[in-house]
C-alpha cells in the first residue's frame, strides 16, 4: 500500500483488495474511529500502516526523481498498473447491473472533469487548504480501491511537493541521526510545514471515508462498486505519458510570476510527439504494469472478497 500511494495511477486500496486484506482493513479503521478497541483491529492497522509508512519514507525521494527525470516512462508504467486493477474491482461488482454501470459512468466523468480543470502534474501552491485536501485525497487512496492518491495529488499540484517534504524528513532527520550527526533543522522545519497539514487531512479523511465506505458497501453495494470502477478507469485519462517540463526559455513573461525558474519540479508541462521507439516502449511498459498489478491479484488468491 505504501508503494502504491507513491505512484500516480495506482491505488493503495486496490493493493489491499488484491492481497485479500481489504475488508479486515476497512472494518478495523471503522471500529477504531468509533472507539471500539479490539486487539485484532489494532494489530491489523499497526502492521499495514507501519510497513506502508516505512516504504513511503525510504522510497519517496527515488520515486520523485524518476517522475521528474523519466516522466513518460513512469507514466506509461502507471497506466498499466491502473488498468491492472480493473479486473479486481470488476470481479467484486459482478453481476453488474444498470445501477453499477450508471455510477461507473459518473465516476469516469468525474475523473475526466478533474483532468480538464487541473491537468498536468507539476507543483502547485504550498497553501494549508490545498495540503489539507491533499491529505484527505491520500486517505481516500488508502481506503477506496480504484482511487489513486498519487493521481489526485498530481491533479492538485501537490504530488512533488509532498514527496519532496517526505524526503526532507529523511535527509534532515533520519539520515543525520543514523550517521551520528545533528538534525538539519531548516530542512526539517520546511518539510514539517508541508507534512503537518497533510497529516491533519489524512486523519480527517480516514475517519470520514472508512465509515462512509463501510456504510455504502453494506447498503448500496452495486452503485458503490460501479463508482469505484469508473474512478479507476478515469484515472488513466490524466496520465498521458508524452509530456515534459518546459524550461524558462520558452515561458511568456507572465509565467515568471507563477513558476520559479530555479525549481524544476514546478515548471509547467507540455505534450510532445513521441518517436516510434518511445511509443513501442510505452506500450511494453503499459503491458508490464498491467501484469504487475494482475500478479498481485493472483498472489491474493484471485478472490477479492477473500
Amino acid at each position: 500500500m505504501g508503494l502504491a500511494n507513491l505512484v500516480p495511477g495506482i491505488s493503495g486500496g486496490t493493493m489491499l483488495l488484491a492481497s485479500g486484506v481489504y475488508p479486515a482493513f476497512v472494518n478495523a479503521i471503522a471500529e477504531l474511529t468509533t472507539l471500539r478497541f479490539r486487539l485484532r483491529s489494532i494489530a491489523i492497522l499497526g502492521v499495514i500502516a507501519g510497513t506502508a509508512m516505512l516504504a513511503i519514507l525510504l522510497l519517496a525521494g527515488a520515486t520523485r526523481a524518476l517522475v521528474l527525470e523519466q516522466r513518460w516512462v513512469m507514466y506509461s508504467l502507471f497506466i498499466g498498473m491502473t488498468l491492472g486493477g480493473l479486473p479486481i474491482v470488476w470481479r467484486l461488482a459482478r453481476p453488474v447491473n444498470a445501477a453499477a454501470l450508471v455510477w461507473a459512468g459518473i465516476g469516469l466523468a468525474g475523473m475526466a472533469a478533474m483532468t480538464w480543470v487541473a491537468p498536468g502534474g507539476g507543483a502547485g501552491e504550498r497553501s494549508f487548504p490545498l495540503l489539507f485536501l491533499a491529505g484527505a485525497a491520500g486517505a481516500a487512496a488508502m481506503i477506496l480501491p480504484g482511487v489513486s492518491g498519487g493521481y489526485l495529488l498530481l491533479v492538485l499540484g501537490q504530488y512533488v511537493i509532498i514527496l519532496g517534504a517526505v524526503d526532507g524528513v529523511k535527509l534532515g532527520l533520519v539520515e543525520p541521526l543514523l550517521g551520528g550527526g545533528a538534525p538539519q533543522w531548516p530542512m526539517l522545519q520546511e518539510a514539517l510545514a508541508v507534512l503537518i497539514p497533510v497529516g491533519l487531512g489524512v486523519a480527517t479523511g480516514v475517519v470520514a471515508i472508512s465509515n462512509l465506505v463501510r456504510w455504502t458497501l453494506e447498503r448500496f453495494p452495486k452503485p458503490t462498486l460501479g463508482l469505484l470502477l469508473g474512478l479507476l478507469l478515469g484515472a488513466v485519462i490524466g496520465l498521458w505519458p508524452f509530456q515534459e517540463a518546459v524550461g524558462p526559455e520558452a515561458w511568456p513573461p507572465e509565467a515568471f510570476e507563477r513558476y520559479d525558474p530555479e525549481e524544476v519540479d514546478e515548471w509547467p508541462l507540455e505534450r510532445f510527439a513521441p518517436s516510434a521507439g518511445q511509443m513501442a516502449a510505452s506500450l511494453l511498459l503499459i503491458a508490464g504494469g498491467f501484469l504487475l498489478t494482475t500478479a498481485v491479484g493472483r498472489l491474493g488468491g484471485g478472490d477479492p472478497e477473500a
